[in-house]
Protein backbone atom coordinates (compact mmCIF):
# COMPACT_ATOMS: atom_id res chain seq x y z
CA UNK A 1 0.00 0.00 0.00
CA UNK A 2 1.46 3.35 -1.03
CA UNK A 3 2.02 6.14 1.54
CA UNK A 4 -0.44 8.36 -0.33
CA UNK A 5 -3.15 5.68 -0.18
CA UNK A 6 -2.49 5.07 3.54
CA UNK A 7 -2.74 8.79 4.20
CA UNK A 8 -6.03 9.03 2.33
CA UNK A 9 -7.35 5.95 4.14
CA UNK A 10 -6.46 7.47 7.54
CA UNK A 11 -8.11 10.73 6.54
CA UNK A 12 -11.36 9.01 5.56
CA UNK A 13 -11.41 6.87 8.75
CA UNK A 14 -10.75 9.94 10.90
CA UNK A 15 -13.53 11.83 9.17
CA UNK A 16 -16.05 9.03 9.76
CA UNK A 17 -15.07 8.63 13.43
CA UNK A 18 -15.82 12.30 14.01
CA UNK A 19 -19.37 11.85 12.73
CA UNK A 20 -20.46 9.21 15.24
CA UNK A 21 -21.84 9.39 18.77
CA UNK A 22 -25.10 10.51 20.42
CA UNK A 23 -27.19 8.92 17.69
CA UNK A 24 -25.60 11.04 15.00
CA UNK A 25 -24.25 8.03 13.16
CA UNK A 26 -27.69 6.43 12.74
CA UNK A 27 -29.16 9.73 11.61
CA UNK A 28 -26.38 10.22 9.07
CA UNK A 29 -26.80 6.70 7.70
CA UNK A 30 -30.57 7.06 7.29
CA UNK A 31 -30.37 10.49 5.67
CA UNK A 32 -27.54 9.40 3.38
CA UNK A 33 -29.19 6.16 2.21
CA UNK A 34 -32.48 7.96 1.67
CA UNK A 35 -30.59 10.45 -0.45
CA UNK A 36 -28.92 7.61 -2.37
CA UNK A 37 -32.31 6.33 -3.54
CA UNK A 38 -33.69 9.84 -4.09
CA UNK A 39 -30.74 10.85 -6.23
CA UNK A 40 -30.08 7.48 -7.83
CA UNK A 41 -33.55 7.22 -9.30
CA UNK A 42 -33.02 10.43 -11.27
CA UNK A 43 -30.15 8.80 -13.12
CA UNK A 44 -31.92 5.50 -13.72
CA UNK A 45 -34.19 7.26 -16.22
CA UNK A 46 -31.29 8.51 -18.40
CA UNK A 47 -29.88 4.98 -18.42
CA UNK A 48 -33.21 3.55 -19.58
CA UNK A 49 -33.93 6.26 -22.16
CA UNK A 50 -33.55 3.96 -25.21
CA UNK A 51 -36.25 1.62 -23.91
CA UNK A 52 -38.52 4.43 -22.69
CA UNK A 53 -38.23 6.33 -25.97
CA UNK A 54 -38.97 3.17 -27.92
CA UNK A 55 -42.06 2.39 -25.82
CA UNK A 56 -43.60 5.84 -26.19
CA UNK A 57 -42.11 6.67 -29.63
CA UNK A 58 -40.66 10.00 -28.51
CA UNK A 59 -37.56 12.00 -29.51
CA UNK A 60 -34.52 12.90 -27.41
CA UNK A 61 -35.90 16.40 -26.96
CA UNK A 62 -39.14 15.09 -25.44
CA UNK A 63 -37.18 12.72 -23.22
CA UNK A 64 -35.01 15.62 -22.09
CA UNK A 65 -38.13 17.65 -21.39
CA UNK A 66 -39.46 14.89 -19.12
CA UNK A 67 -36.22 14.98 -17.13
CA UNK A 68 -36.36 18.79 -17.04
CA UNK A 69 -39.91 18.57 -15.69
CA UNK A 70 -38.69 16.32 -12.89
CA UNK A 71 -36.08 18.90 -11.94
CA UNK A 72 -38.55 21.78 -12.23
CA UNK A 73 -40.85 19.98 -9.80
CA UNK A 74 -37.87 19.43 -7.53
CA UNK A 75 -36.91 23.11 -7.77
CA UNK A 76 -40.40 24.41 -7.08
CA UNK A 77 -40.59 22.45 -3.83
CA UNK A 78 -37.38 23.86 -2.38
CA UNK A 79 -38.84 27.06 -0.98
CA UNK A 80 -42.04 25.51 0.44
CA UNK A 81 -39.96 22.70 1.91
CA UNK A 82 -37.56 25.19 3.45
CA UNK A 83 -40.45 27.06 5.07
CA UNK A 84 -41.95 23.81 6.33
CA UNK A 85 -38.66 22.87 7.99
CA UNK A 86 -39.28 25.72 10.43
CA UNK A 87 -42.90 24.67 10.91
CA UNK A 88 -42.99 20.89 11.20
CA UNK A 89 -39.34 19.80 11.33
CA UNK A 90 -37.07 17.61 9.27
CA UNK A 91 -38.38 14.27 10.53
CA UNK A 92 -41.84 14.70 9.00
CA UNK A 93 -40.52 16.25 5.79
CA UNK A 94 -37.93 13.56 5.11
CA UNK A 95 -40.46 10.79 5.76
CA UNK A 96 -43.13 12.44 3.61
CA UNK A 97 -40.63 12.92 0.79
CA UNK A 98 -39.68 9.25 0.74
CA UNK A 99 -43.33 8.13 0.80
CA UNK A 100 -44.35 10.47 -2.02
CA UNK A 101 -41.33 9.41 -4.06
CA UNK A 102 -42.35 5.77 -3.68
CA UNK A 103 -45.88 6.50 -4.90
CA UNK A 104 -44.57 8.42 -7.94
CA UNK A 105 -42.30 5.48 -8.85
CA UNK A 106 -45.45 3.35 -9.15
CA UNK A 107 -46.99 5.98 -11.44
CA UNK A 108 -43.89 5.98 -13.66
CA UNK A 109 -43.68 2.21 -13.84
CA UNK A 110 -47.33 1.69 -14.73
CA UNK A 111 -47.76 4.74 -17.01
CA UNK A 112 -49.82 3.64 -20.06
CA UNK A 113 -49.04 6.83 -22.04
CA UNK A 114 -46.15 9.27 -22.20
CA UNK A 115 -48.45 11.95 -20.78
CA UNK A 116 -48.88 9.88 -17.62
CA UNK A 117 -45.14 9.20 -17.50
CA UNK A 118 -44.60 12.96 -17.82
CA UNK A 119 -46.95 13.58 -14.87
CA UNK A 120 -45.20 10.88 -12.85
CA UNK A 121 -41.86 12.53 -13.56
CA UNK A 122 -43.17 15.87 -12.30
CA UNK A 123 -44.69 14.15 -9.26
CA UNK A 124 -41.37 12.55 -8.43
CA UNK A 125 -39.72 15.95 -8.65
CA UNK A 126 -42.26 17.47 -6.29
CA UNK A 127 -42.08 14.62 -3.77
CA UNK A 128 -38.31 14.32 -3.78
CA UNK A 129 -38.06 18.10 -3.54
CA UNK A 130 -39.03 17.91 0.12
CA UNK A 131 -35.82 16.00 0.85
CA UNK A 132 -33.06 18.46 -0.02
CA UNK A 133 -33.77 21.42 2.31
CA UNK A 134 -34.63 19.22 5.29
CA UNK A 135 -31.55 17.08 4.65
CA UNK A 136 -29.39 20.20 4.57
CA UNK A 137 -30.72 21.77 7.77
CA UNK A 138 -30.75 18.56 9.83
CA UNK A 139 -27.11 17.90 8.91
CA UNK A 140 -26.05 21.49 9.56
CA UNK A 141 -27.86 21.50 12.92
CA UNK A 142 -26.62 18.06 14.02
CA UNK A 143 -22.99 18.30 12.87
CA UNK A 144 -22.12 21.81 13.98
CA UNK A 145 -18.33 21.32 14.03
CA UNK A 146 -17.88 19.17 10.94
CA UNK A 147 -20.78 20.05 8.64
CA UNK A 148 -18.54 19.90 5.57
CA UNK A 149 -17.60 16.30 6.31
CA UNK A 150 -21.25 15.34 7.04
CA UNK A 151 -22.41 16.90 3.78
CA UNK A 152 -19.53 15.22 1.97
CA UNK A 153 -20.40 11.76 3.30
CA UNK A 154 -24.11 12.20 2.56
CA UNK A 155 -23.55 13.41 -0.98
CA UNK A 156 -20.95 10.70 -1.51
CA UNK A 157 -23.44 8.00 -0.53
CA UNK A 158 -25.89 9.65 -2.90
CA UNK A 159 -23.30 9.45 -5.64
CA UNK A 160 -22.78 5.75 -4.92
CA UNK A 161 -26.51 5.26 -5.31
CA UNK A 162 -26.27 7.08 -8.62
CA UNK A 163 -23.43 4.76 -9.60
CA UNK A 164 -24.91 1.40 -8.69
CA UNK A 165 -28.65 1.81 -9.23
CA UNK A 166 -28.41 2.73 -12.95
CA UNK A 167 -26.02 -0.20 -13.48
CA UNK A 168 -28.46 -2.56 -11.81
CA UNK A 169 -31.20 -1.17 -14.03
CA UNK A 170 -29.10 -1.55 -17.19
CA UNK A 171 -28.19 -5.10 -16.23
CA UNK A 172 -31.74 -6.34 -15.76
CA UNK A 173 -33.75 -4.20 -18.18
CA UNK A 174 -33.45 -6.83 -20.92
CA UNK A 175 -34.94 -9.47 -18.63
CA UNK A 176 -37.65 -7.57 -16.74
CA UNK A 177 -38.25 -4.36 -18.72
CA UNK A 178 -38.03 -0.75 -17.63
CA UNK A 179 -41.53 -0.67 -16.11
CA UNK A 180 -40.78 -3.35 -13.51
CA UNK A 181 -37.54 -1.60 -12.60
CA UNK A 182 -39.15 1.77 -11.93
CA UNK A 183 -42.17 0.35 -10.11
CA UNK A 184 -39.94 -1.97 -8.09
CA UNK A 185 -37.95 0.93 -6.70
CA UNK A 186 -41.04 2.05 -4.80
CA UNK A 187 -40.25 -0.62 -2.19
CA UNK A 188 -36.93 0.79 -0.89
CA UNK A 189 -38.48 4.25 -0.70
CA UNK A 190 -41.19 2.97 1.65
CA UNK A 191 -38.63 1.03 3.72
CA UNK A 192 -36.40 4.10 4.10
CA UNK A 193 -39.41 6.21 5.07
CA UNK A 194 -40.05 3.90 8.03
CA UNK A 195 -36.36 3.93 9.05
CA UNK A 196 -36.11 7.71 8.79
CA UNK A 197 -39.15 8.20 11.00
CA UNK A 198 -37.49 5.96 13.58
CA UNK A 199 -34.01 7.53 13.78
CA UNK A 200 -34.43 11.24 12.95
CA UNK A 201 -35.48 13.15 16.08
CA UNK A 202 -38.03 15.91 16.23
CA UNK A 203 -36.63 19.37 15.62
CA UNK A 204 -35.81 20.96 19.02
CA UNK A 205 -38.48 23.41 20.06
CA UNK A 206 -35.94 26.19 20.59
CA UNK A 207 -35.09 26.05 16.87
CA UNK A 208 -38.63 27.24 16.19
CA UNK A 209 -38.41 30.28 18.45
CA UNK A 210 -37.69 33.66 16.90
CA UNK A 211 -34.53 35.64 17.50
CA UNK A 212 -34.72 39.22 18.69
CA UNK A 213 -34.40 40.63 15.17
CA UNK A 214 -36.75 38.26 13.34
CA UNK A 215 -40.16 39.51 14.45
CA UNK A 216 -41.37 39.96 10.90
CA UNK A 217 -40.80 36.29 10.17
CA UNK A 218 -42.42 34.89 13.30
CA UNK A 219 -45.80 34.63 14.94
CA UNK A 220 -46.79 34.10 18.57
CA UNK A 221 -49.47 31.57 19.42
CA UNK A 222 -52.25 32.31 21.91
CA UNK A 223 -50.46 30.23 24.50
CA UNK A 224 -47.37 32.42 24.28
CA UNK A 225 -45.16 29.86 22.50
CA UNK A 226 -43.24 31.33 19.54
CA UNK A 227 -43.25 29.55 16.20
CA UNK A 228 -41.84 30.36 12.80
CA UNK A 229 -44.46 31.69 10.40
CA UNK A 230 -45.45 29.79 7.33
CA UNK A 231 -44.57 32.72 5.09
CA UNK A 232 -41.40 34.57 6.14
CA UNK A 233 -40.87 38.11 4.90
CA UNK A 234 -39.96 37.91 1.20
CA UNK A 235 -37.81 41.04 1.41
CA UNK A 236 -35.81 39.45 4.19
CA UNK A 237 -35.28 36.36 2.06
CA UNK A 238 -34.04 38.45 -0.86
CA UNK A 239 -31.83 40.28 1.61
CA UNK A 240 -29.83 37.11 2.20
CA UNK A 241 -28.56 37.49 -1.39
CA UNK A 242 -27.20 40.93 -0.55
CA UNK A 243 -24.40 39.04 1.15
CA UNK A 244 -21.79 39.04 -1.61
CA UNK A 245 -20.42 35.61 -0.74
CA UNK A 246 -23.85 33.97 -0.73
CA UNK A 247 -24.76 35.63 -4.05
CA UNK A 248 -21.53 34.56 -5.76
CA UNK A 249 -21.81 30.99 -4.49
CA UNK A 250 -25.47 30.80 -5.56
CA UNK A 251 -24.78 32.05 -9.08
CA UNK A 252 -21.85 29.68 -9.45
CA UNK A 253 -23.73 26.62 -8.31
CA UNK A 254 -26.68 27.51 -10.58
CA UNK A 255 -24.38 27.52 -13.62
CA UNK A 256 -22.66 24.31 -12.56
CA UNK A 257 -26.02 22.62 -11.96
CA UNK A 258 -27.12 23.52 -15.49
CA UNK A 259 -23.98 21.84 -16.80
CA UNK A 260 -24.34 18.90 -14.42
CA UNK A 261 -27.97 18.22 -15.35
CA UNK A 262 -27.11 18.36 -19.03
CA UNK A 263 -24.15 16.00 -18.64
CA UNK A 264 -25.92 13.43 -16.49
CA UNK A 265 -29.14 13.43 -18.53
CA UNK A 266 -27.42 12.44 -21.78
CA UNK A 267 -24.00 11.04 -20.90
CA UNK A 268 -25.09 7.38 -21.36
CA UNK A 269 -26.64 8.30 -24.72
CA UNK A 270 -23.53 10.28 -25.73
CA UNK A 271 -21.20 7.43 -24.82
CA UNK A 272 -23.20 5.10 -27.05
CA UNK A 273 -22.60 7.51 -29.97
CA UNK A 274 -18.89 6.85 -29.36
CA UNK A 275 -19.41 3.16 -30.07
CA UNK A 276 -19.98 1.85 -26.54
CA UNK A 277 -22.79 -0.58 -25.71
CA UNK A 278 -25.62 0.41 -23.37
CA UNK A 279 -24.14 -1.79 -20.64
CA UNK A 280 -20.66 -0.31 -20.98
CA UNK A 281 -22.08 3.22 -21.08
CA UNK A 282 -24.01 2.50 -17.86
CA UNK A 283 -20.86 1.08 -16.26
CA UNK A 284 -18.86 4.23 -17.06
CA UNK A 285 -21.80 6.37 -15.95
CA UNK A 286 -21.66 4.58 -12.61
CA UNK A 287 -17.88 4.92 -12.47
CA UNK A 288 -18.30 8.69 -12.74
CA UNK A 289 -20.45 8.68 -9.60
CA UNK A 290 -18.02 6.45 -7.70
CA UNK A 291 -15.25 8.97 -8.38
CA UNK A 292 -17.69 11.72 -7.44
CA UNK A 293 -18.44 10.02 -4.12
CA UNK A 294 -14.76 9.81 -3.17
CA UNK A 295 -14.25 13.41 -4.29
CA UNK A 296 -17.12 14.65 -2.14
CA UNK A 297 -15.76 13.03 1.03
CA UNK A 298 -12.25 14.33 0.41
CA UNK A 299 -13.41 17.81 -0.63
CA UNK A 300 -15.80 18.18 2.31
CA UNK A 301 -13.08 17.25 4.77
CA UNK A 302 -10.51 19.44 2.98
CA UNK A 303 -12.84 22.44 3.11
CA UNK A 304 -13.14 22.03 6.89
CA UNK A 305 -9.33 21.97 7.18
CA UNK A 306 -7.91 24.35 4.56
CA UNK A 307 -10.84 26.51 3.57
CA UNK A 308 -13.66 26.58 1.07
CA UNK A 309 -12.30 28.81 -1.69
CA UNK A 310 -9.17 26.80 -2.59
CA UNK A 311 -11.20 23.59 -2.83
CA UNK A 312 -13.86 25.20 -5.02
CA UNK A 313 -11.27 26.67 -7.39
CA UNK A 314 -9.44 23.38 -7.88
CA UNK A 315 -12.54 21.25 -8.38
CA UNK A 316 -14.26 23.73 -10.70
CA UNK A 317 -11.12 24.16 -12.81
CA UNK A 318 -11.10 20.40 -13.42
CA UNK A 319 -14.79 20.66 -14.30
CA UNK A 320 -13.97 23.19 -17.02
CA UNK A 321 -11.53 20.90 -18.82
CA UNK A 322 -13.23 17.50 -18.48
CA UNK A 323 -16.41 17.97 -20.61
CA UNK A 324 -14.39 19.56 -23.42
CA UNK A 325 -11.78 16.79 -23.27
CA UNK A 326 -14.52 14.17 -23.56
CA UNK A 327 -15.34 15.35 -27.07
CA UNK A 328 -11.79 14.63 -28.27
CA UNK A 329 -11.07 11.19 -26.79
CA UNK A 330 -11.90 7.76 -28.19
CA UNK A 331 -11.38 4.20 -27.01
CA UNK A 332 -12.77 2.68 -23.82
CA UNK A 333 -9.74 3.38 -21.63
CA UNK A 334 -9.35 7.04 -22.62
CA UNK A 335 -13.09 7.64 -22.31
CA UNK A 336 -13.13 5.96 -18.88
CA UNK A 337 -10.31 8.21 -17.63
CA UNK A 338 -12.06 11.39 -18.76
CA UNK A 339 -15.44 10.25 -17.41
CA UNK A 340 -13.78 9.57 -14.04
CA UNK A 341 -12.23 13.04 -14.04
CA UNK A 342 -15.65 14.44 -14.95
CA UNK A 343 -17.01 12.91 -11.74
CA UNK A 344 -14.81 15.09 -9.54
CA UNK A 345 -17.03 18.09 -10.32
CA UNK A 346 -19.60 16.61 -7.90
CA UNK A 347 -17.38 17.67 -5.00
CA UNK A 348 -18.52 21.25 -5.56
CA UNK A 349 -21.96 20.39 -4.14
CA UNK A 350 -20.72 19.27 -0.73
CA UNK A 351 -18.55 22.34 -0.24
CA UNK A 352 -20.97 24.93 -1.61
CA UNK A 353 -23.99 23.50 0.25
CA UNK A 354 -22.30 23.60 3.64
CA UNK A 355 -20.94 27.09 2.91
CA UNK A 356 -24.30 28.62 1.95
CA UNK A 357 -26.30 26.95 4.74
CA UNK A 358 -23.71 27.96 7.33
CA UNK A 359 -23.76 31.58 6.14
CA UNK A 360 -27.53 32.01 6.39
CA UNK A 361 -29.18 33.68 9.42
CA UNK A 362 -30.36 31.10 11.94
CA UNK A 363 -33.98 32.27 12.02
CA UNK A 364 -34.24 32.07 8.21
CA UNK A 365 -32.01 29.10 7.59
CA UNK A 366 -34.67 26.65 6.42
CA UNK A 367 -36.78 29.05 4.33
CA UNK A 368 -33.81 30.96 2.89
CA UNK A 369 -32.00 27.75 1.95
CA UNK A 370 -35.16 26.50 0.23
CA UNK A 371 -35.58 29.84 -1.56
CA UNK A 372 -32.00 29.74 -2.84
CA UNK A 373 -32.26 26.08 -3.87
CA UNK A 374 -35.43 26.84 -5.85
CA UNK A 375 -33.51 29.43 -7.84
CA UNK A 376 -30.47 27.40 -8.73
CA UNK A 377 -32.41 24.18 -9.41
CA UNK A 378 -34.77 26.00 -11.77
CA UNK A 379 -31.75 27.17 -13.73
CA UNK A 380 -30.17 23.73 -13.56
CA UNK A 381 -33.32 21.93 -14.70
CA UNK A 382 -33.02 23.48 -18.17
CA UNK A 383 -29.77 21.60 -18.81
CA UNK A 384 -31.59 18.38 -19.74
CA UNK A 385 -33.76 20.03 -22.39
CA UNK A 386 -30.74 21.95 -23.69
CA UNK A 387 -28.88 18.68 -24.27
CA UNK A 388 -31.94 16.97 -25.73
CA UNK A 389 -32.26 19.63 -28.42
CA UNK A 390 -28.57 19.28 -29.30
CA UNK A 391 -28.91 15.47 -29.32
CA UNK A 392 -31.74 15.62 -31.85
CA UNK A 393 -29.53 17.85 -34.01
CA UNK A 394 -26.58 15.41 -33.65
CA UNK A 395 -24.51 18.20 -32.07
CA UNK A 396 -23.72 16.74 -28.65
CA UNK A 397 -20.00 17.47 -29.10
CA UNK A 398 -20.77 21.18 -29.35
CA UNK A 399 -23.10 20.94 -26.35
CA UNK A 400 -20.34 19.46 -24.16
CA UNK A 401 -17.96 22.25 -25.21
CA UNK A 402 -20.57 24.86 -24.27
CA UNK A 403 -20.98 23.23 -20.84
CA UNK A 404 -17.21 23.48 -20.33
CA UNK A 405 -17.30 27.19 -21.19
CA UNK A 406 -20.16 27.78 -18.76
CA UNK A 407 -18.16 26.01 -16.05
CA UNK A 408 -15.36 28.50 -16.69
CA UNK A 409 -17.80 31.33 -15.91
CA UNK A 410 -18.62 29.64 -12.58
CA UNK A 411 -14.89 29.34 -11.88
CA UNK A 412 -14.51 33.08 -12.36
CA UNK A 413 -17.33 33.75 -9.90
CA UNK A 414 -15.78 31.45 -7.29
CA UNK A 415 -12.50 33.33 -7.73
CA UNK A 416 -14.30 36.48 -6.54
CA UNK A 417 -15.19 34.91 -3.19
CA UNK A 418 -13.33 36.60 -0.33
CA UNK A 419 -10.30 34.83 1.06
CA UNK A 420 -10.95 33.23 4.44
Amino acid sequence: MSPRYRSLSRQVRGTLRGLRGDGRGSLLVAVAIGWAFTLGMRFIVPTLLPQIEATFHISDAYAGLAITTLWIGYALMQFPAGVLVNRIGERRLLTASLCLSGVSMLVLGFAPLFGVFFVGSAAYGLGSGLYGPSRGTVLSRTFTRNAGAAFGVTLAIGSLGSAFLPNIAAGVVGAVGWRAILAGFAVPFFVMAALTWRVVPERPSEDKRPTSDSSNADAVSDGGESTASALPDFGELLGTLSDRSILLATLSVAILLFAYQGITAFLPTYLQTKGLSQGTAALLFGFMFVVGAASQIVAGSAADRIGIKPVLLVVTAIGVVAPIALTFVSGKLAIAVVVGILGTRMAVNAVTNSFIVGALPDHLQGSAWGFIRTGFFLVGSLGSTFMGVFADANRLNLAFVILGVLSAVALGLYALLPNE
